[in-house]
């Protein structure tokens, strides 16, 4: 496995991690989960990601469960959740990102998964219905108290990102330390561009991305236009109904044609699937701290780390022939000046 320092703080993180979404506690229970997880970990992968949302927190307590019955030291794993969407009850206060959420959120979510504290915590969303300042002074509050060692954003803009950072400077506080985007061949203009400057500048911004298999399309498993009955898209129905629809649509058929194509560079140049290749690609971005992965059989952890494999493969030449067919390098803008992200 390869480690890097989470942005620029100490901690050292996999490239790559298992979540949780829509699988642990959702579509997979019981002695799977821990199939999954322990040979996650015999593969040297030791950072687990979920959130209070996943399964309505069902993906905390499967987490949770399989960490005791292992009896893994909890200095040797890394565990982040997420706050902002509650477990699915409608209550006003038990969502969001006030302070009252915030505390109670984490609370519930460390009993769920029987732990003292968590690794990273994330603001799963940016809440523009709560002051900024209010949302900040209660990470610095988890933080301080124990109960995280770093917090970080999910899909915030630059723009809040820097906001939060100036707040926290301004009133001497904790700022995120990290964020958690998507970001693959086929979505990358806001980790390739808007997030430039931050990952530039002196704070150096750590990232957890999702979805670097595109949920399973850059697979190539969608390719015929049909859905198979295993995938991720028969497994969640209602999450990817809009997706499945558009499968035989000219946009999605095009990058189908793209996904092919990759695809003779994978098996005939790099002696790889076409998995290998997007996960290779994506880790090899330096800005990328680690990639989400999720999985609903252990078998598919084990394949997933031989991309590591194929990174070194990746040279300039091939690296241009994968531009060439992706045709989406997202153009940078000719100025990048900081200050448009001063507060």
């Amino acid at each position: 496995m390869i480690f890097r320092n989470f942005g620029k703080t100490g901690l050292r993180v996999p490239v790559d991690n298992r979540g949780g979404w829509l699988t642990l506690g959702g579509t997979q229970k019981g002695d799977v989960v821990k199939d999954i997880m322990t040979t996650a970990w015999d593969n040297g992968i030791n950072f687990f990601d979920t959130a209070e949302g996943y399964a309505e927190g069902n993906s905390e307590v499967e987490m949770g469960r399989v960490l005791h019955e292992m009896g893994w030291q909890r200095s040797d794993y890394i565990i982040s959740t997420k706050i902002f969407f509650g477990t699915g009850r409608k209550e006003l206060n038990s969502r969001g990102l006030s302070r009252k959420h915030l505390v109670e959120g984490l609370n519930y979510s460390l009993k769920r998964l029987g732990l003292d504290y968590v690794d990273v915590v994330f603001a799963h969303r940016p809440d523009t219905t709560v002051p900024m300042e209010e949302t900040v002074r209660a990470f610095d509050h988890l933080v301080n108290t124990g109960k995280a060692f770093y917090w970080g954003t999910s899909e915030w803009t630059a723009q809040q990102i820097q906001e939060a950072h100036a707040i926290a400077d301004k009133l001497n506080l904790i700022g995120p330390t990290c964020e958690q985007p998507q970001y693959s061949m086929l979505h990358r203009e806001k980790f390739e561009v808007e997030y430039k400057p931050l990952f530039e500048g002196h704070k150096g911004l750590g990232t957890t991305i999702w979805s670097p298999l595109a949920s399973g399309f850059l697979t190539g498993k969608y390719n015929s236009g049909e859905v198979p009955k295993d995938s991720r898209y028969a497994t969640n129905p209602e999450f990817f109904k809009d997706t499945v629809e558009k499968l035989k649509s000219p946009e999605t058929q095009a990058k189908i044609e793209k996904i092919r194509k990759l695809t003779d560079i994978a098996e005939k140049e790099l002696d790889c699937t076409m998995t290998h290749l997007a996960l290779a690609w994506a880790i090899k971005n330096e800005n990328v701290s680690t990639c989400i992965l999720g999985a609903s059989k252990p078998e598919q952890v084990s394949d997933n780390c031989k991309a590591l494999k194929v990174l070194p493969k990746l040279t300039p030449e091939i690296m241009e022939k994968i531009e060439k067919i992706l045709e989406n390098k997202p153009a940078q803008p000719a100025q990048f000046g900081r200050e448009i992200y001063t507060f």
